[in-house]
């Protein structure tokens, strides 16, 4: 079982629209929503390619029920109750491809109901084998919200943290196995830009030395990159047909919590990213042999080798 818990769920809405005019009506072509949330998605990814897993977020009555008809059984949620409804995003799409994102900052969360997630996810974590905290926090939680979740987790039960700044650097020191950074995250975590493949191994690997345990680096197009204490593993992926980038990276958590963690865990997970891009809608299809072969595991990093994303 792999618990994953999305502190500041949201409804993600994408208007169709023939271009923005600041001050003037504009008409949508169309119109979608769906289920939005990094472990949200990392449960929905999970749920696809048939391994368990739960969703826990904080929800009101109301916003729960949203959600799960939105999700339409594609992920098993717990919510625990709160106050307040969850955010709604949205995505401006113009005909050229240009995209202009509005998000809100979602529902003040108060001291007992942060507390209340943290109890909830603590129980439910018992016989998991990874609980994975995702995403940005909802106003009035603590910082150190995922450094709090890593304490209050069972012995044997490994966490993982995939989100940025403040709350990600909070975690350094305390008991999480995996932080999952993209490359514009770990360039703002270590304070310098990382212009090359050379420089995102060793700004990792000066983060393994400070106390975090493993860094699996998300470079877009580039791949990705394992880093701990043993060095470091490079794979990438060729592939024609990208369909959708969206939820790539949350793809790529969710393929390397299902091997297992480690580094023999690289490989399936950067295939799981690549069924998601090969994937016409958001939600990933099943990861197939094709995937896989997709995928290069390098026996060395390429340090000069410059970076797309």
């Amino acid at each position: 079982m792999i618990v994953t818990v999305t502190p500041n769920p949201s409804i993600d809405r994408t208007l169709r629209i023939p271009s923005i005019e600041r001050g003037g009506l504009v008409r949508a072509v169309s119109a979608t929503a769906e289920a939005g949330g990094k472990g949200i998605n990392v449960s929905r990814a999970l749920t696809t390619q048939g391994h368990a897993t739960l969703a826990v977020a904080p929800l009101s009555e109301s916003s729960a029920s949203v959600l799960r008809s939105l999700l339409g059984g594609a992920a098993p949620i717990d919510s625990v109750p709160i106050v307040g409804d969850m955010r709604v995003n949205i995505s401006l799409v113009e005909e050229d491809g240009t995209v202009t994102k509005v998000n809100e900052p979602g529902p003040q969360l108060s001291e007992d109901e942060t507390e209340a997630l943290l109890a909830r996810t603590a129980a439910l974590a018992a016989g998991a084998t990874w609980v994975a905290g995702c995403g940005s926090l909802a106003p009035g939680m603590p910082i150190d919200f995922y450094a709090r979740l890593s304490r209050r987790m069972p012995p044997g039960v490994r966490v993982a943290v995939d989100a940025e700044g403040p709350a990600l650097r909070a975690c350094l020191g305390e008991r999480v196995a995996l932080i999952k950074p993209n490359h514009g995250e770990l360039e703002g975590l270590i304070g310098r830009p990382l212009p090359t493949l050379g420089d995102v191994v060793v700004a990792a690997g000066e983060l393994v030395a400070a106390g975090f345990e493993t860094l699996l680096v998300s470079l877009g197009a580039d791949g990705a990159l394992h880093v701990d204490r043993d060095g470091a593993t490079h794979a990438e992926a060729h592939l024609d047909g990208v369909l959708n980038n969206v939820g790539a990276g949350d793809a790529l958590l969710a393929g390397y919590l299902a091997a297992g963690g480690g580094r023999d865990a690289l490989a399936p997970a950067v295939a799981w990213s690549v069924a998601a891009c090969r994937s016409p809608g958001t939600t990933m299809r099943e990861v197939s042999a094709e995937d896989m072969r997709a995928v290069t595991v390098h026996d060395s990093t390429a340090a000069s080798r410059r970076l797309a994303a």
